[in-house]
This record gives structure tokens, C-alpha cells and sequence, in this order.
């Protein structure tokens, strides 16, 4: 039986929201993340969608969010209960108890890379890696059994771009192309080789030193806003998958589903 549900994915960045009716996404859409906006700001972009979708808010079933900006939470889980009228399922520690973790402090870490690796693993069903190219590059490590082992984090390529821009002067903003030659020839072509040529070396080098920490073979996959430049280096991966977040909100809010249906049967 088919359901329709709404996947809300809040970044630092961007939230990305994706209708999804069976194993497919109908719909993604992304808006800028913004802690100036009102709720009748992000009321009206989302209902602005589904008018443009030639959808219905009714059709609507379950909502499901997942959010690493706390200030904006609470704004758009109202605006999503008023929308839809359906509570909001928040994807957070209270969902994790069918997680395992090897890490000091599971509750610490972001929602978005609890649904990376829970996505990752459900693909491939053996140890991975997932490297998230989003306002931060993250690349989270599964075990062979399932079990999260942590966490790399850097600064996102426009983290780094905009470090750069917001403190030297003459340094213009560039587009997010690979350029064919690491010595640039100007201004552009320089910061595109430092930051985009020395940020694909970062994620070969960290890959293969998780690799041979692991020990063992696994797989690596890619995810992210920014994930769609990667073409000339996808043989670092084993699949580019830009919906593995909205993938794996969408399998812990099932999982919660499916527990709390069992739970209450065993009430009754």
C-alpha cells in the first residue's frame, strides 16, 4: 500500500524537502535555509511547491524532518503541523535506540549523518562510507555489521570559498568547476585549483585512510548539494547518490512507524 510522505531535510545551508510515494522521490525541492524568515515566509514557498506540482497538501500522509539548525526547527515544525495537519516526526536520539554506535557521544552527532549512514548501509547491506559535499564535507563510517564508527569532518567547499571571499578584498567569487590544470593561470582559475583541485585530494587521501583503518572491503558513496560536481572524479565512488539523506529520514521515520504500530498492538 502506497503512502505519501514528506521528507524535510534542514541544513545549514538549504532544507531540501522530497514527496516520495513508494520507493520513489516525485518531487525534491530545496530553499535556502534562513533564520530571518517568519513561518508565513516558508508557508508560502512551500505551498508555492505543491501549487507548482499540482499537488494538494491533503494528499500528504506522514511528514517526517530532520534539522541541524535548532533555531529554525521549532519555526518550520509549525509550519509543517499547520500545512499538513499531522504531527511532525522529528528524526533525533529518541529514534536512534535501533542504531548502534561506536562513538563517545552518539547523541552529539547530526541527524543528517545518523540518515547517511543508516541510507548507506541499507544499500549495500555491508561497510561504507558516505561523503557528504554540503556546507561541511562529512564523511561518516559504517562497520560491516551496521554499527556507526564516526565521523570526518571539514569546512564545505563554499565554507572554504566564502572564508576566503569575506576576508580578502580582492578576491572575487567563482563558479564550483574542476579546472583542467592545477597551476592557475588568474585569479579564477587559482582559487578553482586550490579549493576544488586540493579538496578532491583531501577526499582521496581521508577515503583511503579510512580504508585501510577499517581493514576491510567496503564501499564509498557520495551524497550532497555539491555532489553533482564530482563527475570527473566519480571513480572514487561506488555510487553518487544525491538523495541518500532524504533516503534514510525516509526509512527511520518507516521504522518508527512500523515500532509504534507494534507497540501498540502489544498494548491492546
Amino acid at each position: 500500500m502506497s503512502m505519501m510522505l514528506l521528507a524535510v531535510d534542514i541544513g545549514n545551508s538549504n532544507i531540501v524537502l522530497g514527496l516520495s510515494e513508494d520507493e520513489s522521490w516525485q518531487h525534491v525541492w530545496r530553499l535556502p535555509t534562513s533564520q530571518q524568515k517568519e513561518e508565513i515566509d516558508y508557508a508560502t514557498d512551500i505551498s508555492n511547491f505543491f501549487l507548482e506540482s499540482g499537488l494538494k497538501l491533503a494528499q500528504i500522509e506522514q511528514v517526517v524532518m530532520s534539522s541541524v539548525v535548532p533555531s529554525v526547527t521549532p519555526i518550520l515544525k509549525a509550519v509543517l503541523r499547520q500545512l499538513f495537519d499531522k504531527e511532525v516526526l522529528i528524526i533525533g536520539p529518541n529514534l536512534y535506540s535501533e542504531i548502534s554506535f561506536a562513538i563517545d557521544r552518539p547523541y552529539e552527532i547530526g541527524s543528517d549523518l545518523v540518515a547517511n549512514a543508516v541510507a548507506g548501509y541499507e544499500k549495500f547491506k555491508k561497510a561504507c562510507i558516505v561523503v557528504d559535499f554540503g556546507t561541511a564535507l562529512t564523511f561518516t563510517t559504517v562497520s560491516e555489521s551496521g554499527q556507526i564508527l564516526g565521523v570526518a569532518i571539514a569546512p564545505g567547499l563554499k565554507t572554504a570559498m566564502y572564508s576566503l571571499f569575506s576576508n580578502t578584498a580582492q578576491l572575487p567569487e567563482v563558479p564550483l568547476e574542476l579546472p583542467k590544470s592545477a597551476i592557475g593561470k588568474n585569479t579564477t582559475h587559482a582559487l578553482q585549483a586550490g579549493v576544488l583541485l586540493g579538496y578532491i585530494g583531501l577526499a582521496e587521501s581521508l577515503i583511503k585512510r579510512i580504508k585501510e583503518e577499517l581493514n576491510t572491503e567496503c564501499k564509498v558513496i557520495a551524497t550532497g548539494g555539491l555532489s553533482a560536481i564530482l563527475e570527473p572524479v566519480k571513480h572514487l565512488f561506488d555510487e553518487i547518490d544525491p538523495h541518500l539523506t532524504l533516503n534514510g529520514i525516509k526509512s527511520m521515520a518507516f521504522k518508527a512507524g512500523v515500532l509504534r504500530s507494534e507497540e501498540h498492538k502489544s498494548e491492546k
